[in-house]
């Protein structure tokens, strides 16, 4: 018996630890609400995720996850998941592949814990899922397998943001109301690899700080008579000194705010821009789930195993010999994948 074929009334869900990775989980719960209309689903996941996981009404609560990424703490994880009994779930989905991610489920004595063999988890899990890659290439698409099979498409994940949302973000931010910016996201975590120089989003800002509105009829961006764009740049406090050197570089034509944003203040600035420019970051994904036309800059990375879902994204990516890679730094010291991918072609779609 598959747990599809079970009647789940309360469901966990063990989250992956990454932005993009949350939101490539959200058709997994699409799929489940789908299956049981009446069920409670409780993710289990980092604390920072807990704005993202709001703007999912799939979710009914969120349970803080206090591990470290990396840290194994048996003990704790047993006391934790022995409390977790009192919960009674019915269900158990573990998306991370690690051992010690399945046990949880496992201490907490849910009676079917459900994922993919990963780390070698005979016991940890009853019902394992071996995964054919070639079948499923993309992330999002293993995570919603683990629902069971399914005629239709992977559903796309879709967050949340109300007109209030966004004016309370822009209130406390002291920023315009009335304004239409473009919003540039320059950080990706994973590594340099990742990063479009910051010259390059700088001659964007300039180009767009010149333009008055947008050309008329443009399905990606809007249409004219918009004041003079204005691009916002966006991301953590680590992202400050990229967004202080792409602000240098454009003499003032754009906005700095990374640092000063939370994620729940992020993701509503971004529902309420006109577009967005990115690098295959978190933030990438969160535009692409909130539907904004997006440009998506890929060069270590592969758009075919974690796309921005959305059909108002545009991938912008080289595909030369040498990527992608998947390293966090140019193992050849040039990182053309991304110095080659010009301003030009991303004033292009921009302008299109």
């Amino acid at each position: 018996m598959t747990v599809s074929s079970v009647v789940n009334n309360k469901i966990l869900v063990v989250a992956p630890s990454w932005i993009g990775d949350t939101i490539m989980m959200q058709p997994l719960l699409i799929r489940l609400r789908a299956q049981h209309p009446e069920a409670v689903i409780h993710v289990f996941a980092p604390a920072w995720s807990a704005p993202l996981l709001a703007r999912m009404p799939e979710v009914t609560a969120a349970i803080a996850n206090p591990f470290a990424h990396g840290e194994f703490d048996w003990n704790n994880r047993r006391t934790l998941g022995h409390n977790l009994r009192r919960e009674h779930f019915d269900a158990a989905y573990v998306l991370p592949n690690s051992w010690k991610s399945a046990l949880l489920p496992w201490f907490a004595a849910i009676p079917h814990r459900i994922g993919y063999t990963g780390e070698a988890r005979y016991g940890l899990l009853n019902e394992r899922h071996r995964l054919d890659a070639a079948a499923l290439p993309r992330l999002v698409d293993r995570y919603a397998a683990l629902a069971g099979p399914s005629g239709a498409p992977t559903p796309e994940p879709r967050l949340t943001s109300t007109a209030e949302q966004q004016h309370a973000a822009r209130t406390a931010l002291a920023l315009p109301l009335d304004a239409a910016p473009i919003i540039f996201c320059p950080g990706a975590e994973y590594g340099p690899a990742k990063r479009w120089p910051a010259r390059h989003f700088a001659a964007v800002a300039r180009q767009l700080a010149q333009k008055v509105g947008v050309t008329e009829g443009n399905p990606l961006f809007g249409t004219g008579g918009m004041a003079p764009a204005s691009a916002w740049i966006i991301g953590s406090a680590k992202d400050a000194p990229i967004g202080e050197e792409i602000a240098s570089l454009s003499g003032g034509a754009v906005l700095n705010l990374c640092g000063r944003t939370n994620l729940e203040q992020a993701i509503d600035l971004i529902a309420s821009a006109r577009g967005v420019v990115s690098n295959d970051s978190g933030l990438m994904h969160v535009a692409a789930a909130l539907d904004r036309p997006l440009v998506a800059l890929y060069g270590s990375s592969s758009p075919g195993y974690t796309p921005p879902l959305s059909a108002r994204a545009t991938i912008l990516s080289l595909g030369l010999a040498c990527s992608p890679c998947f390293k966090r730094e140019c193992p050849l010291g040039h990182l053309n994948c991304l110095e080659q991918l010009t301003p030009e072609q991303v004033l292009t779609v921009i302008n299109h």
